[in-house]
């Protein structure tokens, strides 16, 4: 096997890429660089500190983060125009997804700073490659809003988009996100990810009303999750049995949730969707 030569690297900010949970998911252009660099620039010590000593990395570290960014990156910025080497990382994954970092880097460009990345692990493409739907175009949203109202208000700014609609969720809140994406954007086909490279890693992939009973049944789950959605199907808005369609989604959903759901599937009138919902429910309880 050819030897392999360490790489070199000048002064400037290297947006580095680190594991989403397995350690063994790092380049070694990464490792090079964070035993080479005169300073880590990370979210927590305490989180990096497990990975750096893993791979026997004394570089010192420095806290950056959302809340301390103002009185930090004058620092940060001092010492690069010093000739310093610094790595720019996250907890875990690319930086600046979901993540602070971007005014760091904007700040460097307009000083005239070398900035580069270091690429790498990433729970986004993680979870678009498990997900099994389609990846020719994706949007990523982050992480939704926690309260129902402003998490639909989200959802819906994107819901005929022809592309995967990617999100962040946390375990707590994830049966209500599934319920305000179904009334959304409809019955969709979903994948849930969860703790990607880990021990017990998961995908789920189903109907979103499936998933949703599943779920409702099962203890919260653990762990880091990432939500594929699938896009909107061509044929949505054509749908004429109205009350099939209401019918199918009352068995996992409210009257209010189900005539959301259907509503955006059929392309009718809410008025006319909640009064056959209304009657449909009627029915049901006789």
């Amino acid at each position: 096997m050819k030897k392999r030569v360490k790489n070199k690297f000048e002064n400037g900010l290297y947006v580095t890429a680190t594991p989403i949970g397995n350690l063994g998911d790092i380049t070694l252009r990464a490792i090079d660089l964070l035993h080479e660099a005169d300073f880590i620039a990370c979210e927590d010590k305490r989180v990096s500190g497990k990975l750096l000593s893993y791979y026997d990395i004394k570089t010192p570290m420095i806290s950056y983060h959302d809340h301390n960014a103002q009185d930090v990156m004058p620092k940060l910025i001092n010492e690069l125009q010093d000739g310093k080497i610094i790595a720019l990382i996250s907890d875990a994954g690319t930086p600046l997804i979901s993540d602070p970092g971007y005014r760091l880097v904007n700040e460097c460009q307009k000083e005239g700073i070398l900035v580069t990345s270091l690429p790498g692990a990433s729970a986004i493409l993680c979870a678009l490659t498990n997900a099994g739907l389609p990846t020719n175009n994706f949007l990523f949203q982050g992480f939704l809003p926690p309260k129902t109202q402003a998490r639909q208000k989200e959802i819906g700014k994107f819901s005929t988009v022809d592309a995967s609609l990617v999100y962040y969720e946390s375990p707590k809140r994830l049966l209500a996100c599934l319920k305000d994406i179904l009334s959304v954007l409809g019955d969709r086909e979903i994948a849930v990810c969860r703790e990607l490279t880990k021990l017990y890693e998961e995908t789920r992939k189903d109907k979103i009303s499936n998933l949703i009973e599943l779920y409702e049944n099962k203890p919260t789950p653990k762990g880091e999750i990432v939500i594929v959605v699938s896009p909107p199907n061509k044929n949505e808005g054509q749908i004429d049995d109205l009350d099939a369609a209401l019918k199918d989604a009352l068995k996992t959903l409210s009257v209010k949730e189900a005539v959301a759901a259907v509503t955006y599937m059929t392309g009718k009138k809410r008025k006319e969707v909640y009064k056959r919902a209304l009657e449909i429910s009627k029915d049901d309880e006789r």
